[in-house]
């Protein structure tokens, strides 16, 4: 029988404890530690093809990972590359529709597949691009999200309006669509990008508070801002040297 234990805080892993035979799949690079007794085969569901779609579509590895128990009992942690949370997602016989590249790993008799969006402007400007993921069967899935997991439980009819790149996951039930931001000049100055992504009830939408998309910006930004800041203190010492050198000073 498998059991998980998510262990941490902003920076959280999953512990999964397996049984003789049980096994459990996770993307390329995402295991962090495993006992004995556990043994990793590189695997590529669906061949080429499905390891292709994967790839380019999905933003997924090309190979997925096994890793199976040949002991009595046995336990493998996997974490996120980034801060953030780890969602649980236990379906029965159900699906869920999640972003590119936010599976963790899987256990059960789940199947991973391309989602395309129903509406062209979804697609071209949901932030998430033309394809989601979308994940079907019985058994358990780890998705990891970036800051605080949000959960919205939106009634039929009801609406919200979210950050294309705050979005994590919903239910099949859930309408998505995209709307512009405002007018032209709330658009652009508003600081809240373009278009949002607008869902509509019934069903549940996850939200994540810091997707790693707005996380590397402000990195970036912060990089920039040292390195003018660099550039400018290096300038005037070598303007004031050559002051000296030149008898100006």
């Amino acid at each position: 029988m498998i059991t998980h234990e998510i262990i941490g805080d902003d920076m959280q892993a999953v512990v999964v404890s397996l049984g003789s035979g049980d096994e459990i799949r996770a993307e390329a690079g995402a295991m962090t530690y495993m006992t004995d007794g556990i043994e990793m085969d590189a695997r590529m569901p669906g061949g080429l093809l499905g390891g292709l779609k994967r790839k380019f579509l999905a933003g997924e590895s090309l190979f997925l990972t096994f890793f199976r128990c040949t002991a009595s009992a046995g336990r493998v942690a996997f974490s996120a590359p980034y801060p953030g949370k780890i969602l649980t997602m236990a379906l029965k016989n159900s699906a869920v529709l999640c972003q590119r590249d936010a599976v963790l790993c899987a256990a059960g008799d789940i199947n991973i597949n391309v989602e395309f969006t129903k509406r062209l402007g979804a697609g071209f400007f949901g932030g998430e691009g033309f394809i989601l993921e979308r994940l079907e069967g019985s058994g358990d899935v780890f998705i990891h999200s970036g800051g605080t997991i949000v959960l919205l439980e939106l009634k039929a009819g009801e609406k919200v309006k979210v950050d294309t790149g705050c979005l994590v996951a919903f239910d099949p039930t859930v309408d998505y669509d995209i709307e512009m931001v405002g007018g032209i000049k709330t658009a652009l100055f508003g600081g809240e990008g373009l278009f949002f992504a607008s869902m509509t009830g019934p069903g549940r939408v996850w939200v994540q508070t810091l997707p790693f998309s707005r996380l590397a910006e402000r990195i970036h930004a912060a990089y920039k801002g040292d390195r003018e800041e660099v550039k400018r203190d290096l300038g005037g010492a070598l303007g004031a040297i050559g002051d000296l050198i030149g008898g100006d000073s």
